[in-house]
């Protein structure tokens, strides 16, 4: 070996994974909102002059100053803070429905043949179909509304678990039976945790859907929320409002999706630094 051989600092590899990282990292992200703010300006110049009606549809900056007087009166507050209680209180109790269901069709023959044929069925019926018998069933309080988000809730979680746990790896299963893991350290050890990829696609699928819903359960006699906000407006042609509404309902659902991703960042670590290798 000579000397310059010696004296030449070896150089280590960057990891695979942390080349594919730096690659991705959003150098030039302002430029995704570029046609956006374009179609805004856009939309503002059609306002102002005249080739838009504000009876169709109000400007971007009254919109803007709608907003701003809605916050400041306490109304957009308080309709937000209803509406996210009945997706939270409905989305919770479809999600323990969607996620049990799940794991009982998908973890034995006679379940699947009890559960997924009725689970199929009510998949198929139309939201506003079910308002009527709901009010029916349950009156026009916050029942049927919950109850609305719940159902639509659970369909999503139930079809990706149960995908997800049909689809674990059945030689997992025997090596735990090898090394003598009962049912229950079966389904905590290998089935949940194989099927949890699959699960967080549905979670993130629901509260999508649970945001639809709500718009669709909070015309069921409301008075109070972001959907009674919307309606109201709607019977004095307020445009300004509806759209105010309407944005409101897409940043829940994009800030419930952000948090959904980051927990599958989280609870998912495992998966990426293995697909790094």
């Amino acid at each position: 070996m000579s000397v310059l051989e010696l004296d030449t600092p070896v150089r280590a590899e960057p990891h695979p994974g942390a080349r594919t990282r730096r690659r991705r990292l959003p150098g030039k992200a302002w430029q995704r909102w570029i046609s956006p703010l374009v179609l805004v300006l856009a939309w503002q110049i059609a306002s102002t002059t005249g080739l838009l009606p504000t009876r169709l549809l109000a400007a971007p900056s009254t919109i803007a100053a709608t907003a701003v007087d809605l916050v400041q009166a306490g109304t957009l507050p308080t309709a937000i803070a209803v509406s996210l209680q009945r997706v939270l209180i409905g989305f919770a109790a479809g999600a323990i429905a969607g996620v049990g269901l799940a794991l009982v069709a998908g973890l034995s023959r006679k379940g699947e043949n009890a559960v997924d044929p009725i689970m199929q069925m009510l998949r198929a019926l139309p939201f506003f179909g079910l308002i009527p018998l709901f009010i029916l069933w349950f009156g026009i309080g916050e029942a049927p509304k919950v109850l609305l988000v719940a159902l639509a809730v659970s369909f999503p979680l139930y079809l990706n678990t149960f995908a997800g746990i049909r689809g674990v790896d059945g030689k997992l299963a025997e090596v735990a039976r090898t090394v003598g893991l009962g049912r229950t350290q079966l389904i905590r050890h290998i089935v949940l945790p194989g099927a949890l990829p699959q699960t967080l696609v549905g979670l993130r699928q629901s509260l999508g859907v649970a945001w639809l819903a709500l718009i669709v359960a909070e015309q069921v006699n409301a008075n109070a929320g972001l959907g009674y906000m919307i309606n109201d407006a709607r019977e004095f042609l307020r445009t300004d409002v509806i759209v105010v509404g309407l944005l409101v309902y897409s940043a829940l659902g994009l800030l419930t999706d952000a948090l959904v991703r980051l927990l599958e960042r989280r609870a998912l670590t495992w998966r990426r630094e293995f697909l790094a290798r």
